[in-house]
């Protein structure tokens, strides 16, 4: 069975739909990252749809929108599945549609296969890529670690990337997207919850009272002087002229 997607082609709702509030619902933008054949749209697909589905049409990085309600807020997740990445003497071969969907992301998921081990070295390379197309801008990032099942023909040790996803400050999750949706969902979840976040602090009313009202200068000591002496004789003036 194959399957191929393009955009929006498996939003279940949209927004003012049965279901679904009348108020357009926060959007949370993740772009999924890795190697090639690491199971980059098997996990977007089992995400968005609960669904496994084991063979596709080659990736050619569509998109994929769907309404999820997560703690009880309707989320507009828009999920960009992108080509497999690989190293080219020593360096990331990335090319321009590839840096696109990592600037437009935000959030992202790097997956890596424990039966591919050229996958996980692109991990760090992968992640200090992310960092540079985003500058000053903390954008969430998860590791995924998938085809968990597969343990007979493993070529890297779960806790060796849960080590580097320490080391690189990044949440880590083992997953069998074939065999446990639950540990799929928990992975996006918790970017969509940081996203969320980030989003509510950033459009906060303090902070953009803060950002487009200037503080006001405090009157130096002369001009206090000043005003007081104009006062003072304001008032000789008023007594005398009684």
């Amino acid at each position: 069975m194959r399957l191929t997607q393009s955009m929006c082609t498996i939003a279940e709702c949209a927004p003012g739909g049965e279901g679904c509030p009348a108020a357009r619902p926060r959007l949370v933008k993740i772009a999924v990252v890795g190697g090639s054949g690491v199971g980059k749209t098997a996990l977007v697909v089992r995400f968005l749809t609960r669904r496994f589905i084991g063979d596709y049409e080659r990736n050619a990085g569509n998109l994929y929108s769907r309404h999820i309600q997560i703690d009880g807020e309707v989320l507009a997740i828009q999920v960009q599945d992108t080509p497999g990445v690989q190293i080219h003497e020593h360096s990331l071969d990335c090319n321009e549609q590839l840096n696109r969907c990592i600037r437009w992301a935000d959030a992202l998921v790097i997956v890596f296969s424990i039966t591919d081990y050229k996958s996980y070295e692109l991990l760090s390379h992968l992640y200090h890529h992310v960092r540079q197309m985003h500058p000053g801008n903390a954008v969430p990032v998860v590791i995924v670690a998938n085809k968990a099942d597969l343990l007979h023909i493993k070529e890297v040790e779960p806790q060796h990337g849960l080590q580097l996803a320490n080391m690189l400050g990044c949440a880590f999750y083992e997953v069998s997207v074939s065999e446990n949706y639950n540990d799929v969902f928990n992975a996006f979840h918790v970017l969509c919850k940081e996203v969320s976040k980030q989003q509510t602090t950033n459009s906060t009313p303090e902070r953009r009272r803060t950002s487009l009202i200037p503080r006001p200068k405090s009157p130096n000591m002369q001009d206090l002087k000043r005003r007081f002496k104009q006062a003072l004789s304001a008032k000789v003036r008023t007594v005398t002229s009684v």
